[in-house]
């Protein structure tokens, strides 16, 4: 997102295995996701609500094989300027602060993170459908 001239604005990109790797996750085989983003600017205030759907392939928990996962999440910034970043939550926006005189803000670790904690807790490939050779291996 680019600073003082953007007044509204829609973004679309989408973000593969590539984007994953750059954070060092290899826990991501594979990735196809679409991510819109809808930048609004009044005054000295900058909105910006994203979506972000898709999938993920990451290894099942139980067998090891590749498990797609959908993806679909969502989330709002209020972005502020002021001395220092600084990350808090305030009702359903999360509020960040941009120091003076910068011109972007980088939406990739919010689409990371939110992608991320969107997935499941246990990734597992639902009952019968794992690789039963590994199965073999953990009900001996």
């Amino acid at each position: 997102m680019n600073g003082p001239g953007a007044a509204n604005q829609v973004l679309d990109w989408t973000a593969g295995s590539e984007f994953f790797d750059s954070f060092g996750n290899a826990e991501v085989l594979c990735a196809a996701l679409r991510v819109h983003a809808e930048v609004s600017r009044a005054g000295n205030f900058i909105g910006v609500t994203c979506t972000v759907e898709g999938s993920v392939t990451v290894p099942c928990d139980r067998c090891l094989d590749p498990l797609p996962l959908n993806v679909e999440t969502e989330f709002a910034l209020s972005v502020k300027f002021g001395p220092h970043e600084e990350r808090t939550e305030a009702d359903d926006r999360e509020i960040v602060m941009l120091p003076y005189g910068e011109a972007e803000l980088d939406l990739a670790q919010f689409v990371y993170d939110y992608v991320w904690t969107s997935l499941p807790m246990q990734r597992v490939h639902p009952d019968g459908e794992c690789n039963e050779e590994a199965i073999k291996y953990l009900c001996k």
